[in-house]
């Protein structure tokens, strides 16, 4: 065996033994006879060794050089640009590739772009060689070598539509079919190069679970186009980590259409017994009690707004601060609501409460208060919620600018200019007058706890009602009888 075939057979990498000897011999004469053969083997070994990755996941964009085996998702269009300096335009193609631990964008430059266009096809194995950077929309793959690989399977479904659940972060060419939960207004933000960008938000939901989409410039005043429960198809959107959560991004290139489509989004809750200090969960229950809202002066001499409500499980109840426009949301008793990734903080006299900020998400699955059953939008247009004075805005789409932060500031809702929900205001728990022992009495309200006893609220005030009529959450229901301890004995239930 000679000293070339010992490395190669210690090299633990997907390369045959003569591609292996060329490479030697050309490291032999690169190297002028500064290194004999087994000393260029070695070498070669770790070059190939360095570049090789054990899947996508692997790929960063600091690599010199990476070698891989994908299969192809989708092909895009072939784009050309002006070179600086040379009359012969260029031209790209980017190329969605996938294995089991991810997904990447390769870009074909040139020869390589023409040659995808009319030799590739979707669901091809290909062996890849190229350089790693940071995209717009996340790591990318410049192709410097390419070539089919038919024997090799790379378990991935070709699908024309994702779900929620299938996203992964550096995927492009992204379309989803989603409900939308949440709307949003349209905010203004000045890039580095001093032109002016717009963003909005919407969240979507499917049977997977839920995601933030941001739209830039073009896109964003889709977000006014749209009500909560309609039905959306994104397209051509792409995968981006904010706050270590993903959001699927549209930008000039992308759009986001309404599809007549029925899609279910079943909202997965922690029950409200489970909470403690410092999470941030989903909760959904039915509204109890909601108080009006109320305006305060931040610490910057601007103008907040919060309401309260109080929502009930069947394992207990929390009120829940939503903040800013959240605050215009038309809910009341008796209302089915998902509240979204609330953050659950130390309360009015050490009861939990939860916080409703910009990230979160409030939909109104079941109206009984006579509200529009809409979803609350994200943050002011001036960019500022009531927890955050700035907008924090990725300003890296087609336009080139690069991600650009925007007067971004970080505090919690008790820092939001000095106000906390408590601070503002406690809860409109006393309501009318208390009744009297021995009093007879009608009282019409929502079922806001079903058992013994029975809860009713009339929006204003709450009474516990002694009865063994079934009743369940958010019906509402008419009791007449006599008070007793402070409970009314009904003796009529309608």
């Amino acid at each position: 065996m000679s000293d070339i075939e010992g490395v190669y057979e210690d090299l633990e990498a997907d390369v045959s033994l003569e591609e292996f000897r060329e490479a030697v011999e050309a490291k032999v004469e690169q190297m002028g006879g500064l290194a004999d053969e087994e000393t260029a083997a070695m070498l070669v070994a770790h070059e190939i060794g360095e570049s090789e990755v054990g899947g996508i996941a692997d790929i960063e964009p600091g690599m010199e050089e990476a070698k891989f085996v994908a299969k192809v998702l989708s092909i895009g269009e072939v784009r050309t640009f002006e070179r600086d300096g040379e009359d012969e335009d260029g031209r790209v193609v980017n190329v969605e590739v996938a294995d089991e631990t991810g997904s990447v964008r390769a870009a074909f430059w040139d020869e390589h772009a023409e040659a995808a266009t009319e030799e590739l096809e979707e669901g091809q194995v290909l062996r890849i060689k190229g350089r790693p950077k940071e995209g717009f929309s996340g790591v990318e793959v410049s192709v410097d070598d390419v070539e089919p690989d038919p024997d090799t399977e790379v378990d991935v479904q070709v699908s024309d539509t994702h779900t929620v659940e299938a996203l992964s972060l550096g995927l492009s060419n992204v379309n989803l079919v989603g409900l939308v939960l949440d709307t949003d207004s349209v905010r203004t933000f000045d890039r580095d190069d001093g032109s002016e960008g717009k963003v909005s938000n919407l969240v979507l939901g499917d049977e997977t679970g839920r995601i933030r989409v941001t739209l830039w410039d073009e896109q964003a005043d889709l977000a006014t186009e749209f009500e909560p429960g309609e039905t959306v198809e994104v397209i051509d959107g792409y995968v981006k980590e904010r706050d270590g959560n993903l959001e699927l991004h549209v930008g000039n290139r992308g759009a986001v259409e309404e599809v007549d489509e029925d899609v279910e989004y079943v909202p997965e809750s922690t029950p409200i017994d489970d909470l403690e200090i410092g999470q941030t969960v989903d909760i959904a229950g039915v509204v109890r009690s909601a108080d009006p809202k109320r305006t305060f002066d931040r610490d910057d001499g601007s103008e907040g707004q919060v309401r309260n409500i109080r929502v009930q499980d069947a394992t207990g109840d929390i009120r829940v601060a939503m903040w800013g426009e959240k605050a215009d949301l038309d809910v009341g008793p008796g209302d089915e609501v998902a509240l979204g990734d609330v953050e659950i903080q130390d309360g009015w006299q050490d009861d939990l409460e939860a916080s409703a900020g910009w990230q979160s998400t409030i939909t109104v699955l079941e109206s009984d208060s006579g509200g529009s059953g809409g979803s609350a939008g994200e943050s002011d247009a001036g960019g500022a919620s009531d927890e955050n004075a700035g907008l924090s805005a990725f300003a890296g789409d087609d336009g080139g600018a690069g991600e650009a932060e925007t007067g971004a500031s970080s505090a919690s809702n008790d820092e939001a200019g000095g106000a906390s929900a408590t601070d503002v205001g406690t809860e409109a728990d006393a309501g009318t007058d208390e009744p009297t022992d021995g009093e007879e009495l009608e009282f019409t309200g929502v079922v806001v706890q079903a058992g013994d006893p029975v809860v009713l609220d009339d929006g204003e005030s709450t009474m516990s009602v002694a009865t063994d009529v079934d009743v369940g959450l958010g019906e509402e229901v008419t009791v007449r009888g006599i008070v007793r301890d402070g409970r009314l004995e009904a003796n009529d239930v309608f």
